[in-house]
C-alpha cells in the first residue's frame, strides 16, 4: 500500500493522483495540512527513499520565502529543520509518494512508473 501525501488544491499533486489511479495502484491519500507528516516520519521518509533533507523543502513555496529558508536551515540542525518541517506542512515539498520499500519527493512520471512496478 502506497500513500499519496499532497495538497488537494495543487496542480501537480491532482497529476500524481490521477497518475496512480491510471496505473492501478493502491493507495491512499494523506493531506499534508491537516494530517502533517510528523519529525520521525520525515526522516524515515527520508532514509527508506535515501532523500537529502533539502529534497523535502518546497522551495517555491511562499512560506518557504517569507521564512527566508534558504538561508535560515543552513544555520538549523537536522532535527530541527524536521521538526519546522512537522510543524509547516506547506514547507514540505509535495507530493510525497511513500511505501514500504520506498519513497519520492516531487512528482516525476517515470519516477512513478518505476515505483508502481515494484
Amino acid at each position: 500500500m502506497m500513500t499519496l501525501i499532497w495538497y488537494p488544491k495543487c496542480s501537480t499533486c491532482q497529476k500524481a493522483k490521477e497518475k496512480l489511479e491510471a496505473l492501478g495502484a493502491d493507495f491512499v491519500t494523506r493531506d499534508i495540512v491537516t494530517q502533517t507528516p510528523t519529525a520521525a516520519e520525515l526522516r524515515a521518509w527520508m532514509m527508506r527513499g535515501k532523500l537529502e533533507l533539502r529534497q523535502l523543502y518546497n522551495v517555491s513555496g511562499r512560506l518557504y520565502k517569507e521564512l527566508n529558508m534558504k538561508e535560515r536551515r543552513l544555520q538549523m540542525s537536522e532535527d530541527e529543520q524536521l521538526q519546522l518541517l512537522s510543524e509547516h506542512g506547506m514547507l514540505i515539498k509535495r507530493p510525497l509518494l511513500v511505501w514500504e520499500t520506498g519513497a519520492l519527493a516531487g512528482y516525476r512520471e517515470a519516477a512513478y512508473e518505476e515505483a508502481v512496478r515494484q
